[in-house]
């Protein structure tokens, strides 16, 4: 029977997917990323023991008061154990999964009780994606969405769905017949019979789905944690992979917790919600005596709010009115607070590297977030660009199949251990057994099986495709696939009984210095050349963090260090790694500074003025987006503390003057924005010009060839479909264009001028130019649409356009003496042709939304742009 290539058939499915319809994955990434980080914003904010507070309010409105005491305790329990933060994320993906699970189920399954074509066409969909296991829907959510917490709510609507839609269909087809037929027989509509009659009566079936749903995301939701999902699923996959029974335990009980609160709240939740509850619930209230009365009492709605309200309040007073948590000592503010992301594999070079640049980034300003993954999630997040750097890549060998795959899309930041091998090792006690050749024919010793850790490891995929295959083994032994510390665990039993027992390992590793092993030579060069231990960055990480790229370049750990260093992360107990990089730092003192030297670009000087907030304007147009972005870099440096906001026109005059706007930078005079200026000039001033060559005009491509003046364009309106593309209407120069340039020429009858924002007019001008189509639009010099496209200004002999304008820096009247110093800077400021399209050459190269990433490459670009741009002195 020919093989039939499936697999293959899915891989190029979803490939083409991904190639073609990412701008919708990266829509429903971010409306999904948007809903978790409301709901986990609103759950993390709150004093855990509050938190705890409501939702017990929120089992005694729903169970009663025992259930409430419970679920508080039960909360209590998981603050107790340190897995607060932990349980308030899972919480999290667990509400937005199952809303979002929900939303889609209940429909489908209304759908599908309706239409028994929907039903069949539905069943085995459901089918599929019920049986399906659940580990495989992680592969399609980390090429489509990357890794952390979109990939897992994903996974876990699908996983979820196929009982809410199940139940929800058999809920509304198990209503009596005969109730429908009597609604239909009194003229009901369909829509009234499924809302009044089928809906209320299939309640409870529904409820019960919804339940279903809830807890299957739960399950789904500690899995996603393989992926960064983070949350209790992370717990439990450290545990996992470190056979950490007490966090194992940890993370399972809150998990357990966590299940049960849900499970008995959507039970309940149908008491409350459903006719039938309702009666049934008092009914028993009504039936209850004595002690058991009190206990079954529950609240009214309306008492159960205000206790759940009154919680919250104090939870906000707390969180107001609290004590401020310094938290890290910043020893150099180099990264300003900005986040990088960190992802490990739990392989205990990694771990001590990792949690290394963890304290070393927060001493100098950063936010560094850590998560750990399994080997292929690390490296396809990372390529994806959800992860920005990892410490722990073995090059050129070990990990050279995902170098391979992914090299396009990752940066190699370095080598900082190059003294690595990979090995099989066995107890210094088996003395016949010195190396790899030595294995064969003794299966019997080792009871058939070499000792291996995580499978997608380069490690083992090298052990089964060359040192198995090139030593004869691949009959006679089994590699054994589980995790680093699993084989650890293994040869720790074994080492105690003095067991024969052949693990894979590598140096450097601590296992060397705590047991006396044998490293097997490999006289055949199956495992190849030592690996070097490389840092790995994704793809734009250097242009994005130019100093950490620099660091990492120049870090280095010599053995010694490295092995003390695990050795101290060891010593300091498994939650407490980043205590051992502590205690090993004290015995390593300077290290820090010599590791990530805060000198040079790293540090700026603060200014006279730091920490004022100034509130800056701007238009769309490029040059107002760069300078604006630009010095707010430069402020952010000198420690102010900048807002800034886009504002067309008028607006942006008009809250000026109101005092509502600080400044701006893109005030085009004497002429452009001329009436606003001589509208609002009593509220505001004029701080001086930047830059002087400007001009306004009307531009076509090059390839228009018999129009090079605005005379040209007369009777040539069929030429350019009877329209010149404008900007924003409120500019000064659509209103000069609009009054004073179509009536000099006498083009207004023969002409529309469209109002646009600059984006659109730049977008149709691509879309003509890319078609050699003859477009007419609305321009001004400076631009980089000049070097972008070949296009020609059209002349304007009767200086329409009036005189050319500079660029001003204007502010409101009392901004000389409220922000002297950074009004001082301006005065002075001053821009070359050359140095403003650089920059906003630089914005468009970084995109849609990375303004900053763009200025901080134009600024490392420009060394000492800062000092001339705000001097200060010392």
């Amino acid at each position: 029977m020919p093989r039939i290539e499936l697999g293959s058939w899915i891989r190029s499915g979803i490939n083409f997917l991904r190639d073609h319809f990412q701008w919708l994955f990266d829509f429903i990434s971010k409306v999904v990323q948007g809903m978790y980080d409301g709901v986990h914003d609103v759950l993390a904010a709150p004093n855990p023991l509050l938190l705890a507070g409501i939702l017990a309010v929120l089992a005694w409105w729903l169970r009663g008061l025992v259930p409430a005491v419970l679920a508080f305790a039960g909360f209590a329990l998981i603050d107790s154990i340190e897995q607060w933060d932990e349980a308030m994320e899972t919480l999290s993906l667990v509400l937005v999964a199952g809303a979002i699970t929900i939303v889609l189920a209940v429909p489908l399954g209304i759908w599908a009780s309706r239409n028994r074509a929907v039903s069949a066409l539905l069943r085995p969909v459901l089918d599929f994606m019920q049986t399906m296991p659940a580990f495989v829907y992680l592969i399609p959510g980390i090429f489509f969405f990357g890794v952390g917490v979109v990939p897992g709510v994903i996974a876990t609507i699908v996983f979820a769905m196929p009982p809410g839609v199940r139940m929800t269909e058999l809920g509304i087809r198990q209503v009596d017949a005969e109730l429908v037929e009597a609604a239909d027989a009194f003229g009901t509509t369909p829509r009234r019979t499924l809302l009044r009659v089928q809906l209320p009566l299939a309640l409870p079936t529904i409820m019960a789905g919804v339940n279903q749903a809830i807890m299957l995301a739960l399950s789904m939701v500690v899995i996603a944690g393989m992926v960064g999902g983070g949350g209790l699923g992370s717990s439990v996959f450290e545990a996992i992979s470190s056979v950490d029974v007490a966090l194992g335990f940890e993370g399972g009980i809150a998990v357990v917790i966590l299940a049960m609160y849900l499970d008995r709240m959507t039970g309940a939740l149908n008491q409350r919600v459903s006719p039938l509850g309702r009666r049934a619930l008092a009914k028993q209230a009504a039936s209850a005596v004595g002690g058991l009365k009190v206990l079954q009492w529950r609240p009214a709605t309306s008492v159960a709010m205000v206790g759940v309200i009154v919680l919250a309040l104090v939870a906000g007073g707390l969180n107001v009115f609290g004590g401020d948590d310094d938290g890290q000592k910043v020893t150099a503010d180099v990264g300003k607070g900005s986040t990088v992301k960190l992802g490990y594999i739990n392989w205990d070079e990694g771990v001590a590297s990792t949690y290394l640049w963890k304290e070393i980034l927060e001493q100098r300003g950063f936010k560094p977030q850590l998560q750990t993954y399994d080997v292929g999630a690390l490296f396809t997040g990372m390529a994806a660009g959800d992860i920005d750097m990892q410490t722990d890549a073995w090059l050129p060998a070990t990990h050279a199949s995902y170098w391979k795959q992914y090299k396009d899309q990752l940066e190699d930041l370095g080598t900082w251990y190059d003294k690595t091998s990979l090995e099989v090792a066995v107890p210094s006690y088996v003395k016949d057994v010195k190396s790899l050749d030595d294995l064969k024919g003794k299966a019997g010793t080792f009871k058939g099986k070499i000792i291996g850790i995580e499978p997608g490891a380069g490690e083992m995929k090298i052990m089964k495709d060359k040192v198995l295959p090139d030593y004869d083994l691949n009959g006679e032994y089994t590699l054994v696939k589980g995790s680093t510390a699993g084989m650890l665990s293994q040869l720790e039993r074994s080492y105690a009984k003095k067991e024969p027992v052949a693990v894979t390992l590598w140096s450097p590793h601590w296992a060397y210095s705590k047991y006396k092993l044998t490293k097997l030579a490999d006289p055949k060069g199956a495992f190849g050349k030592g690996d070097g231990i490389h840092t790995i960055g994704r793809k734009g990480f250097s242009q994005k963090q130019p100093q950490i790229a620099k660091w990492m370049k120049n870090f280095k750990l010599s053995e010694k260090q490295l092995t003390s260093l695990e050795a101290a992360i060891q010593d300091a107990g498994k939650g407490k790694q980043q205590e051992g990089v502590r205690a090993w730092l004290k015995k390593n003192p300077g290290l820090v500074d010599k590791l990530a030297p805060a000198g040079g670009a790293g540090t700026t000087t603060q200014g006279k003025q730091a920490g004022a907030a100034p509130r800056i304007g701007y238009f769309p147009w490029d040059e107002d987006i760069a300078t604006t972005y630009l010095w707010k870099n430069v402020l952010e440096k000198r420690g102010y503390k900048p807002s800034i906001k886009q504002y067309d026109v008028g607006s942006m005059f008009t809250g000026m003057s109101a005092g509502q706007i600080d400044v701006e930078f893109d005030g085009w005079l004497p002429v452009a924005q001329k009436q606003y200026w001589d509208r609002y000039k009593k509220n505001l001033v004029d701080i001086g010009p930047w830059y002087d060559k400007t001009s306004l005009e009307i531009a076509v491509p090059s390839y228009v060839k018999d129009v090079k003046s605005l005379a040209d364009l007369k009777g040539k309106a069929d030429k350019f479909k009877g329209k010149i593309i404008g900007i924003e209407p409120g500019t000064g120069e659509m209103q000069l264009l609009k009054s004073t340039v179509l009536k000099e020429y006498d083009l207004d009858k023969e002409y529309e001028v469209t109002n646009n924002a600059s984006p659109a007019m730049l977008a149709q001008l691509e879309r003509s130019y890319a078609k050699k189509e003859p477009v007419a639009v609305v321009l001004w010099t400076p631009h980089w649409a000049y070097s972008k496209y070949q296009l020609t200004k059209l002349a304007d002999p009767k200086k329409a356009f009036g005189a050319n304008n500079e660029i001003r820096s204007l502010g409101h009247k009392s901004f000389p003496k409220k922000y002297s110093e950074f009004y001082g800077w301006l005065k002075n400021w001053h821009m070359t042709e050359q140095e403003l399209a650089s920059l906003e050459q630089a914005v468009q190269d970084a995109g849609k939304g990375n303004a900053e990433k763009g200025v901080q490459k134009w600024i490392d670009a420009h060394p000492g742009i800062v000092d001339k741009m705000a001097p200060v002195s010392s």
